[in-house]
């Protein structure tokens, strides 16, 4: 049985964790699911056939993190084999932040863990008032390692001493003061929040979207450089003089729609969720 679902409708992608029975908690087998799932998406993202990703689950939580039964067999790992599992968690990471297209992560509960990272991860995090987060590795004697790249950049470096060395539990305005959520949302109304972002991201650009996120990546390694400055100008005049550049500009003062918005479309919620 699948793990996560994966469903395309009208250029949006929904990435669904489906193991509501234990939390949604994390095993290699979910973790191979999703970086196959994240494979394709990021194909489609090039090509623009996918223009939103939102990440989600089903049932109470959002995930718990590890899943114990898994946890149990790593007891008798070696080094070789948690290095081998550790980089797949990587991969996952790796892959979910790097998608070329706006990703939206839907929190309904508790994010622990690893689940800490995907947030992390996403351009965009929904929680509900619900939701709750921790990096609750330190009280099993292991770290939030793989995962830290991500969620430091969000914290910051002096919040993510405290939450990492103390597993305390963020609840969802505390996640959102600490730009860990970008929203925080009545629990009723996180679906009806979640489809209103994605109209929003489908009324940009696809191009530029995708140039945005690379760009945003580049120039966090370097912010004030030679190169930066330079590959800052190659950016907005390639974009300028290309045909979706030409179409945005020209739509703006035409006082027209471009052409890249879909006025038929409507974002669909394959299902409601508790």
């Amino acid at each position: 049985m699948a793990y996560s679902t994966l469903i395309i409708e009208n250029s949006v992608a929904r990435l669904t964790l489906n193991r509501p029975d234990v939390h949604n908690a994390f095993d290699d087998s979910l973790i191979a699911e999703l970086n196959e799932h994240l494979r394709q998406l990021h194909s489609l993202a090039e090509t623009g056939d996918v223009r939103v990703v939102v990440l989600g689950s089903e049932g109470k939580s959002f995930s718990a993190g590890a899943d114990l039964n898994w946890m149990k067999r790593m007891v008798e790992y070696d080094l070789n084999d948690n290095l081998a599992d550790s980089r797949k968690l990587a991969a996952l990471m790796h892959g979910l932040d790097t998608l070329p297209c706006p990703t939206v992560c839907r929190v309904q509960g508790a994010a622990f863990g690893g689940a800490v990272g995907l947030a992390a991860c996403c351009d965009i995090v929904i929680a509900s008032d619900r939701a709750k987060f921790c990096l609750s590795e330190v009280k099993i004697g292991l770290s939030p390692a793989v995962i830290s790249p991500y969620v430091q950049r969000a914290l910051g470096e002096r919040q993510m001493r405290r939450y990492a060395l103390t597993a305390e539990v963020m609840d969802a305005q505390t996640a959102l003061a600490l730009d860990l959520a970008h929203q925080v949302i009545e629990h009723e109304a996180l679906d009806e929040a979640v489809d209103a972002m994605i109209t929003v991201l489908l009324a940009g650009s696809p191009q530029a979207q995708r140039a945005s996120k690379a760009l945003m990546a580049t120039v966090a390694q370097a912010p004030d450089s030679d190169d930066t400055r330079e590959h800052t100008c190659q950016v907005i005049a390639k974009l300028r003089v290309s045909p979706e550049g030409q179409e945005g500009l020209s739509s703006f003062f035409e006082k027209r729609r471009p052409d890249w918005v879909d006025s038929n479309h409507t974002p669909h919620a394959s299902e409601r969720r508790s």
